[in-house]
Order: C-alpha cells, then structure tokens, then sequence
C-alpha cells in the first residue's frame, strides 16, 4: 500500500521537483552499445544488411563488404562499383592493423600530351569521359574477402542484390542530393535511363530499383572480381568508354590491383591515431594533430576562440604541404617521414599568429579542385571478437561522371579529375597512375580502446578526422558526442573563408571574424561537414557504435544467438 502510494504521489507531482536530478547532455543520440557486433553507415537499411551478415555467421569483413555493396543500391550517388575504396582492417587475433588501397589508375594511352590532343590543357571536366579510371570497389572487396572474408561472397553480396531487384525508399538528404545531381547530369549518357525513373529524381519514400546493378551484382557475387573487370560488365565499360571517345582498354581493366599498404601513424596526447599513406590526403589529418598538440586545447575549452583559431591555421599548413607534396608513390618519393615528424610541426605550429593567414607557404596550391564537391560514405563495423574494419567508398562527385554504361546499373567515377595537367608535379597525370585522394578511413587507440571511425566529403575529410580526434583526446567526449559535435571546414586551399555550424556560439563566430576569419554559417548539421560513422572496443570487450545525425543512417547491433542458447 505504501508503494502505491508513493507512485501515485510521484506520479501527480509537477517535473519541476526532479529538474536538480534530470540528467542533461549536449549530444542528441545514445550510443549503440552491445557485446555483439555493430554495423554504423550512413543508411539503416545497409546497417541492417550488415548486421544480419554478422547474424548468419559473417565476421566484421564480410558485413563491411555486404553493408557497402547495400549501399552501392541505396544511395548511388554517394558510392558503388564504379567508384574506388580505402580500408583499415584491425585483426583482433593477431592483434595488427592492415590497410587496403583500392584505388584505381588513369588508362595506359591517357597523358598529358593525350589530353592536350583532345583539347583540354588546364583540368580535365569532372563530367567527362577523360575523367574516368578504373573502377577500385570490387577489386577492394575481393581482397579483404580474400585475406579475411569468412562466408561466400555471394552471401555478402545476397542483400544488396535483393535490394537491387526489389528496390528501397529513398531516404531524406538522398533524395535532396539526387534531386540536385538530375538537373545537372540528367543529358549525361546512360545517366536519366537509371536513375531518374519517369523522368525525375526520385522524392523521399519512393521506391527505387535498378535491374542492371543486380545483374552486375551477380556476375560478382558468382566469379569475384572476374565478373567485374572481365566478362559482359567490362566489355560494356570499355566500349562505351570508345563510344565517347574515351581511352579505357581491357587491359587498363584486368590488369589493375590494389594494394596492401602500411598505415602510417602519428601520437596525440595519448592516442595513436592511423591513416593511410598517400596517394590519400591521411597524411593532412595526422599532420593537423601534430601541429594541434603544441596548443593547450583542452584549456581553450571545445569550440572556444582561441582552440578553432588554432585548428582552423593547423588546416591551412597541414593542406599547403598536401597540396605540394602528395601524389602516387610509385611515380616519386613522396617525404612521408619528414611530413610526419615532429619536429616540423613545432616549426609549422610557430606560424600561427593571432591573425587569421589567407595564404601560407608553400603558395603552389591546387587551386582546380576549389569548386569540386565530393559525394563519398564512409561505414564502420565491428564484431563480437573485436575484428574492426574502417571502410570509405566514393564515385566522388555525386554520381561520379554521371556516364552509365548500358546495362550496368550503376555510374562511372570520376577521380580522374583530380589529377594536374602541369607536368612534373606529385600529382601529374601520366599512363596507369593513381590521382590524389581526398577518401580516408581512420582508426586511433589508447591501451585496450579502439575506435575505427571516418567522416566523409572531400577535402573536409582530413579536418574533421582532426577535429573528432581532439573531440575524444582533448574533451573526453564520447564516439557519439564526437561526431554530433559542431564542426567548420574550409573547402578551399586558399584564403580565409570557412563554412561554420549554426550550433557554434554567435559570440565565437564574432571573435574569430574580427581575427580576419570570413565565416559562412550554415545549418546545425550540415551535409557540407560531412556524415561520419564509428565504432569502438573497450578493455573489457564492449562494443559501441555511432553514427552522425547528418546523415539517414545508424549504428545497428547484430542480434545475439537467442535460439542457440541453451
């Protein structure tokens, strides 16, 4: 009786009484926490395709391969198997980390003197044949399939192909996207036949399906990377490739393969913090933090003046020295080492002023890829046995090129455009060579704590990974609160303009304009700061996931075993 009188007490009782006991928070999701694997993407539908891999038996390299196949189908724009992949592979068994570069190259008969003859002598048109290499997915996923993949990869691939024939509800931002990429792409060859059904772009909750990708998809899922780079889908490539006047041959197409990599690290207070070596723009994050670190941020306080002032400069001289020194390895020594080290980044941090600096040294900038947007995602998976796989994927502008092959279902990249038409430079086009990366997985631990985590959007993607770092190294913040934290970026080499969040306080964003900052606010959470996903193992094997509000995804745990418990 006393019981129920209390709870009925309690119950009629104003809130106001429990306000000094409420718990509060910055940060507006939970993270996903379980012993069991957790699949983070940028769509729910490819968590869940990954998540139910992990079910039936998949280890965390199968459900990355069947969450990024998914969301080849569910957002096309983003990604697919016209596009190229990165990843970070963390072995709980041997407890070593493995990265993966499935980058594709430039056609043998493409040049500089090849593209001057066509015409095209300062860049090469992102919506162009010319702009096209060699698509790096599927090579990507036979190889983590290969090395560490447990079950067929035909069941890797069982849920997107499903999805590919019975179609999926196109979800908010993408239909935004999508709707912004029809107008411009809509007379692009193959483009309007696959993807603006009835003549449009599809709206939030239509059903979107595509044939020829499930029929690509099989071809795949029944030979490997021989259902891609030989057989119906290469020859379609490749004469379309002639039927637009471009360079592409079988050869460019069978000879290609990715490559295992060592990942290149550096420390930040604590935690050492991985990237892949160039010919990605990794190397930019980890030389962010080292100039980072010679800054007290943690007592600036997160998002102060004086703590963006400083990350805001760090980007500038980190991008300068991407932008002179980074390109494909296998055509030039590219100084890693020295980028790396310290010892310069205590040189570079003593560059940084209380004014805001619109240009620093080097001043030989890559002024070209200024307008180029970048459409990209990024998914983080772990499993029950603490096996990480940081995955990034990317067409890189929306839909890539926008050329479509017939019958093939799914968009052309356009990485291509990224290379320099200047000869003798890091990033120079020449025959069978890799342009400048803007995609990049992450992963950074501290002891018995893991994180592979990764952000998406062009040259946004070395800033944030910077930032999210110094939200978890610097301000104790969760994987969660990291990613939802307000974030700038500055899309540009040159100048002092930035994008900011609305979420940073209006008297910051006035103390940093007055440091000579040109600040473009945009929205609480804004596509232009990229959608992130990560996941993360503790010392007492505990598995956390989360995935950034900016984006239609979540982080999802694999159902336990329920009916085999006895």
């Amino acid at each position: 009786m006393r019981f129920t009188v209390l709870l009925i007490v309690l119950a009629m009782a104003p809130i106001s009484i429990f306000a000094a006991q409420a718990p509060s928070r910055d940060y507006a999701r939970s993270m996903v926490i379980s012993r069991s694997g957790i699949v983070a993407t940028s769509q729910t539908l490819a968590s869940e395709a990954g998540a139910s891999v992990l079910e039936h038996g998949g280890n965390a390299v199968d459900a990355a391969i069947a969450a990024n196949a998914a969301l080849g189908v569910i957002e096309p724009m983003m990604n697919g198997v016209g596009g190229d992949l990165f990843a970070i592979v963390y072995d709980a068994k041997t407890k070593k980390i493995y990265g993966l570069n499935s980058s594709g190259w430039a056609p043998a008969a493409m040049s500089i003197s090849a593209l001057a003859a066509k015409g095209f002598t300062k860049q090469i048109p992102s919506n162009s044949i010319f702009s096209v290499t060699v698509p790096g997915a599927v090579a990507g996923w036979s190889a983590l399939h290969d090395r560490f993949g447990k079950l067929p990869l035909s069941h890797d691939l069982a849920p997107a192909i499903y999805y590919a024939v019975n179609g999926v509800p196109v979800t908010e931002m993408d239909a935004k996207v999508w709707e912004q990429a029809g107008k411009v792409l809509a007379k692009s060859p193959g483009f309007a036949s696959t993807f603006l059904p009835g003549g449009k772009a599809p709206d939030t909750g239509d059903i979107f399906r595509d044939a020829d990708l499930a029929e690509s998809l099989r071809r795949i899922a029944e030979k490997g990377r021989d259902g891609f780079y030989e057989g119906p889908t290469a020859d379609a490539i490749v004469a379309f490739s002639k039927a637009q006047g471009g360079l592409l041959s079988k050869e460019d197409l069978t000879a290609f393969q990715p490559e295992w990599v060592e990942p290149i690290s550096t420390t930040y207070h604590g935690w050492t913090v991985f990237e892949l070596p160039p010919n990605s723009q990794g190397i930019a994050a980890l030389s962010m933090l080292n100039i980072m670190e010679r800054f007290p941020l943690a007592e600036y306080g997160h998002n102060s003046v004086q703590a963006l002032h400083v990350m805001i400069e760090a980007k500038k001289l980190a991008y300068a020295d991407l932008a002179k020194y980074i390109g494909d390895p296998r055509f030039g020594p590219i100084p890693v080492k020295a980028l790396l080290s310290k010892e310069l980044a205590a040189k570079r941090a003593k560059l940084i002023q209380d004014r805001a600096q619109c240009q620093v040294l080097p001043s030989q900038l890559l002024s070209e890829l200024n307008a180029m947007a970048s459409e990209t995602t990024y998914l983080s998976v772990i499993d029950r046995d603490g096996n990480i796989v940081s995955l990034i994927q990317s067409n890189f502008s929306a839909f890539g090129s926008g050329l479509v092959a017939p019958h093939t279902g799914f968009a052309l990249q356009n990485r291509g455009a990224l290379f320099r038409v200047e000869p003798n430079l890091p990033n120079s086009l020449a025959p069978r060579k890799r342009p400048l990366h803007t995609i990049i997985p992450a992963f950074m631990q501290k002891g018995d704590v893991k994180i592979g985590f990764g952000i998406m959007g062009g040259f946004n993607q070395a800033q944030a990974h910077a930032q999210f770092v110094s939200n978890v190294a610097d301000f104790g913040m969760n994987i969660q609160a990291a990613l939802e934290a307000a974030r700038f970026t500055k899309l540009t080499f040159e100048g002092c303009d930035l994008l900011m969040e609305s979420r940073v306080p209006e008297s910051v964003r006035k103390e940093l304009a007055a440091k000579g900052h040109q600040i473009q606010v945009v929205g609480a959470y804004s596509l232009d700061m990229g959608r992130g996903n990560a996941v993360m193992r503790n010392g007492a094997g505990v598995n956390f996931g989360a995935s950034d509000p900016r984006a239609d995804g979540e982080a999802i745990p694999e159902a336990p075993p329920w009916f085999r418990v006895q």
